[in-house]
């Protein structure tokens, strides 16, 4: 084993997607795991099998598809639970099981009703189990920052001697200080010696969980458990672009210690899930913001101009933000020009399909619009990828709305190669378009979550709405839109949450003989 290099084991598909409003469908998530795939993470943890069908799935889908990363499945120390993820991850070229059980006094007394020894006991079995399905088991002491050292170097033992190669060892509700984890980490990774990896999974809830990483990686730990742009429970997970780039900027802190995560995907990557999702970075978060490389003040202009390095202490290129394309496009632009662009910006696998579809709708938004950004152009091909399964498609959009009249929405959308029509009243704009069309497709959707975002500036600025909707007492399905009319947006995000939904429940349907 290298000892230098410090394994990437990404959760977003995990771990982020708890995050409320971030659930993802099977293509969703197969789309997120090849940019992970691209971008170098060394351990993809794609879900946990034993959830629900759809997790299951989707864990299947990516073992079949993802070559290059190891792709891993969580797991309670639980048979079945175990079971579920064996089989999830069995057609990956490289898979994992990892499983856990809590070793905090709280947590043994409270949650699990269960004694040290009784831990200790179903940890091993764990391990043990996971072992008949694949080779890679990994181990983690639930709430380890308010664990016993006495009791964790135990239970490490005994799982290292079941077979266990890495040991992870969370901070599951973000307690502990850099200081505190660094010293843990020490600790046990001098115990450990070289019997089995040292990993964390660090909470933000105090703020610290990217200090707590790199207190742990200076101290002993050879695998970070991060997501992208911080996603996860609660106030979220040690965010990867952040504790990468800490050691790749601060070689004079972290010496010879590396990750293989190719940087200049961290932006592409970063834009994918927020774009899914629908949770965008806050405008200054480190690296991947949108002010992470701005600069308004005077004096910092004038700095970096005169010397990059005055108030900049890596290039904005080195995570892939492009800040002066040389490639302008505009309404006479052809396709070989936009192709050549978005390879630019990073999409080396874009179906033809999906690059002449995006091509119309650039075309026409040139026609509107002076200056088409980057940004632009970036939310047109995902926008494309995101909407490909289009069982009901918008057709047209006709709305009308005055302070002392009724809102109407006349909606015209095509299913099944034929263009069926209606229009309706509603108590709002919004109401009207949603309620037309759930007449239309005979599905009565409830709005859980609404958000709108300008792509870029100025008032032809492109919106980008997304909405999170419920149907049929399903859990809620995101849906995405994108045009300069918010209104047309809206009607686009509410259809393809609706798509979505039924996309996974037909893809569910045909994998109906696997029971979880």
């Amino acid at each position: 084993m290298d000892k230098n290099k410090i394994i990437v084991f990404d959760t977003t598909l995990r771990d982020g997607e708890q995050s409320p409003g971030c659930s993802m469908n099977t293509e969703e998530k197969i789309r997120v795991a090849l940019q992970l795939e691209k971008l170098g993470v060394d351990v993809i943890e794609a879900g946990f099998a034993a959830a629900s069908p759809g997790d299951f799935d989707a864990v299947t889908q990516i073992a079949k598809i993802v070559k290059n990363s190891t792709i891993c499945s969580l797991s309670r120390a639980v048979e079945n639970d175990i079971k579920q993820a064996g089989l999830a991850v069995a057609s990956a070229s490289k898979h994992r099981i990892h499983t856990f059980i809590a070793t905090s006094p709280i947590h043994m007394k409270y949650k699990l009703k269960m004694s040290p020894e009784e831990v200790i006991k179903r940890a091993i079995h764990a391990v043990e189990y996971a072992k008949t399905f694949v080779d890679d088991v990994e181990f983690s002491c639930e709430d380890a920052g308010r664990s016993e050292i006495s009791f964790l170097k135990e239970v490490m033992d005994a799982v290292i001697s079941a077979g266990a190669k890495t040991i992870n060892l969370p901070d599951t509700v973000g307690y502990r200080l850099p200081t505190e984890l660094g010293a843990m980490i020490k600790e046990l990774s001098e115990y450990a010696k070289d019997r089995a990896i040292i990993s964390v999974h660090n909470h933000n809830d105090l703020g610290l969980a990217t200090a707590n990483t790199l207190a742990a990686v200076l101290n002993g730990a050879r695998q970070i458990e991060v997501t992208i742009n911080g996603l996860g429970e609660r106030a979220g997970n040690s965010a990867l672009e952040e504790a990468v780039m800490a050691i790749k900027v601060r070689k004079d802190v972290f010496g010879d210690l590396y990750t293989n995560i190719n940087t200049p995907e961290i932006y592409a990557t970063s834009r994918l899930v927020a774009t899914i999702t629908g949770v965008e970075p806050q405008q200054n978060k480190a690296i991947v913001g949108k002010n992470a490389f701005a600069h308004e003040s005077g004096i910092h202009q004038d700095g970096v101009l005169k010397h990059q390095e005055t108030y900049e202490i890596m290039r904005p290129e080195d995570v892939g933000v492009i800040k002066d394309s040389t490639l302008i496009l505009g309404k006479h632009s052809g396709r070989a020009a936009f192709k050549d662009k978005i390879a630019q910006l990073g999409f080396d696998s874009v179906s033809d399909e999906e690059l002449n579809s995006a091509f119309e709708r650039f075309k026409v938004l040139a026609d509107k619009k002076k200056d088409i950004t980057d940004d632009d152009v970036r939310m047109l091909i995902t926008d494309e990828a995101l909407n490909h399964d289009k069982i009901y498609e918008l057709v047209g959009l006709q709305i009308s709305d005055c302070s002392s009249g009724m809102p109407m929405a006349a909606v015209s959308i095509k299913f099944e190669d034929k263009i069926i029509k209606d229009a309706g009243l509603g108590d709002g704009t919004m109401d009207a378009i949603f309620k037309t069309i759930d007449r239309l497709t005979g599905y009565s959707g409830e709005l859980k979550d609404y958000k709108v975002i300008s792509v870029s500036e100025g008032k032809n600025a492109l919106a980008k709405v997304t909405t999170r909707v419920s149907f049929e007492n399903s859990q809620s399905f995101v849906g995405h839109g994108l045009s300069i009319d918010t209104m047309l947006a809206t009607a686009n995000a509410y259809i393809g949450a609706l798509n979505s939904y039924l996309s996974q429940k037909n893809r569910l349907t045909k994998n109906c003989g696997h029971q979880v």
